[in-house]
C-alpha cells in the first residue's frame, strides 16, 4: 500500500486539482483510492467534489470525536475524507499519520492534499506519506517555494518521486523544464498544460481526467498514474504513439521511475 502526499508551498498552482485528477486516474486502473484533505486550515478538496458541508470531517477524527471509518465519503470512483472549513476546535495535525493507519490497509493508494504553507499541516502530510509529489508552475516565485518544500522533505528523509509541472503555456517567458530539474535536483514526472477544461470540470464537480479524458492534460495524469502504480499505459491518441518513438523528458523520467521501482 502506498500513501502519496501532494505538496506545494504556494497557492494557486493547481495542487488540489492535481490530487483529484491523479486519484481518478489511478482509480481508472482498477485501484481502490482514498483522497484525504490535509489542508486543515483552508480546505477545498471537498469543494472540488461537491462535498460542500460534510457532517463529519478529518478534524473529528483528529479530535477523536469520530472513528475515521465513519467520516469516509464514498463517491463513484474513489473515497474521500474532507476537512472542515469552519473548524474552531484545537487539534494536532501531526496525528494524521496515526489516524490514517486505521484505514490504510483498506485501500491500494491513499493520496493526501497538503496545506500550501510551510507549517505543521504540511509537515503532517509529509510524515504520513510514503513518498511525495511536488506541484509547481514554471515561474521563479513558485520555483523558490518549491525548493523550500523539497528541502524540508529531504531533511525529513521522505522520498520525493518527482515534480508535477502544472499550468504550462509553453512560452519562452517560462522557466524551461531542464532548468527546473537542474535547480530542484528532482525529476519532472509530468508536464500538465494550461487547460480550460480543468476549470470546466471543477464547475461540474468531477475529475478533469473524466471530463475530457483525451485532452493533453488528462493524458499526462493517466501516464503519471500508470508509472506510479506500475501499470502499462496504453495511448489513446495517435500523437502519444508517435511520442514513443521520440520520448520527451518527462516520459523518460517516468520510464526510469517505473524500471527502478517495479523491475
Amino acid at each position: 500500500m502506498k500513501t502519496i502526499g501532494i505538496v506545494s508551498l504556494k497557492g494557486g498552482v493547481g495542487k488540489t486539482s492535481s490530487v483529484v485528477a491523479l486519484g481518478a486516474a489511478i482509480a481508472s486502473f482498477g485501484k481502490k483510492v482514498l483522497l484525504v484533505d490535509g489542508n486543515f486550515s483552508a480546505p477545498n478538496l471537498g469543494l472540488h467534489l461537491d462535498i460542500v458541508e460534510p457532517e463529519h470531517t478529518i478534524h473529528d477524527a483528529l479530535n477523536r470525536k469520530k472513528n475515521i471509518s465513519d467520516i469516509i465519503y464514498s463517491l463513484k470512483h474513489f473515497d474521500v475524507i474532507p476537512a472542515s472549513i469552519f473548524n474552531r476546535e484545537a487539534f494536532n495535525p501531526l496525528k494524521l499519520k496515526d489516524t490514517l493507519k486505521q484505514v490504510k490497509n483498506k485501500y491500494d493508494y491513499v493520496i493526501i492534499d497538503s496545506s500550501p504553507a510551510l507549517n505543521e499541516e504540511t509537515l503532517a502530510t509529509m510524515l504520513a506519506s510514503d513518498r511525495l509529489l511536488v506541484v509547481t508552475t514554471p515561474d521563479l516565485p513558485t520555483l523558490g517555494m518549491t525548493l523550500k518544500s523539497l528541502k524540508l522533505a529531504k531533511h525529513k528523509k521522505i522520498p520525493i518521486s518527482g515534480l508535477i509541472l502544472n499550468k504550462v503555456h509553453n512560452k519562452n517567458f517560462e522557466i524551461s523544464l531542464s532548468d527546473i530539474e537542474k535547480t530542484a535536483e528532482v525529476p519532472v514526472m509530468a508536464v500538465v498544460p494550461h487547460d480550460v477544461n480543468i476549470l470546466k470540470s471543477l464547475s461540474k464537480s468531477m475529475p478533469s481526467v473524466f471530463y475530457k479524458p483525451k485532452s493533453a492534460s488528462s493524458q499526462e495524469y493517466f501516464k503519471l498514474a500508470s508509472a506510479l502504480i506500475g501499470e502499462e499505459y496504453k495511448p489513446k491518441r495517435w500523437r502519444d504513439w508517435l511520442m514513443k518513438l521520440t520520448p520527451n523528458r518527462q516520459t523518460i523520467n517516468r520510464e526510469i521511475y517505473y524500471e527502478t521501482v517495479f523491475n
